[in-house]
């Protein structure tokens, strides 16, 4: 499951996507997921459904490497749904067994819940696979910079976010090394009850810590020998440039804004229930 994390990764390909400029590709998917939030209907999330299918298969992203990142999140899932699914108790009863009733508006939520992290997952990964760490660092340092005159630092913010997606897939890896090590010398690190499941990972947790400080130590002095002070007076080797398909990346994601805000407001109660 650890390398099956896919947030931070970047998968090479020749698509449009890819090409976009790192600023189009950062604002479509943030007003994406606002849009997952505008609308709580049947109809709303088979728009969203197409708008991302259409997207994954532009960007030439194997469909299955994109999933795989939501083995990562089945925990999660899991208790939301059945938060949703057991604890609300408004609407018609379904199914009731012992103190747990089922009813049709806590299905309702609790599969709409369930859709709309799987979106905000996927809607995630799609941005950081086809946008390299650098030019998801120039884009996010673009479109904070009116901050600047407020004297917010934004470059620094933007070089740490940068550098944090950068040490997901590194300490994946080292967290796979480690753990595979441990089992190597007889750990048991998978059976047992979850008290001893915890007690099991601080073989793990503790050379990670200290694996990770010694990588942030290394980077810190390596920039310090390159004489790195900030991003005043930089300039940049590849300048950020819109060209037509970032125009259309925006036209179409506008497009199907105003349509989920039209199906939100507009469309007949009648239509959102199933």
């Amino acid at each position: 499951m650890i390398r099956d994390i896919t947030i931070g990764q970047y998968y090479p390909a020749n698509s449009v996507i890819h090409k976009m400029d790192p600023r189009v590709k950062i604002t479509c998917t943030l007003l994406f997921l606002i849009s997952l939030f505008l609308q709580n209907s049947v109809l709303g999330y088979a728009i969203a459904t197409l708008f991302l299918a259409v997207v994954i298969k532009v960007s030439k992203v194997p469909f299955k490497f994109i999933v795989k990142g939501l083995k990562a999140i089945v925990i999660i899932l899991l208790i939301t749904v059945g938060f949703n699914l057991f604890l609300t108790s408004e609407g018609t009863i379904l199914v009731e067994f012992w103190i747990f009733k089922i009813t049709d508006k806590g299905l309702r939520i609790a599969v709409f819940m369930a859709v709309r992290l799987i979106y905000l997952i996927i809607g995630s990964s799609i941005m950081t696979l086809t946008t390299t760490p650098n030019s998801l660092t120039d884009g996010i340092e673009r479109l904070l910079s009116p901050l600047n005159k407020i004297h917010v630092p934004v470059h620094e913010i933007a070089m740490m976010m940068s550098i944090a997606l950068r040490f997901i897939p590194i300490l994946i890896e080292e967290t796979d090394k480690i753990m595979k090590a441990q089992i190597a010398r007889g750990a048991d690190l998978e059976s047992g009850n979850m008290i001893q499941r915890a007690k099991a990972m601080i073989p793990v947790l503790v050379p990670l810590f200290i694996s990770a400080f010694r990588r942030a130590n290394d980077l810190a002095m390596a920039m310090e020998a390159r004489c790195y002070r900030g991003g005043e007076g930089r300039t940049k080797m590849k300048p950020l440039a819109y060209h037509r398909r970032d125009f259309v990346g925006y036209a179409i994601t506008l497009v199907y804004i105003v349509m989920i805000f039209v199906v939100g407001r507009y469309v007949p109660f009648h239509i959102w229930i199933f």
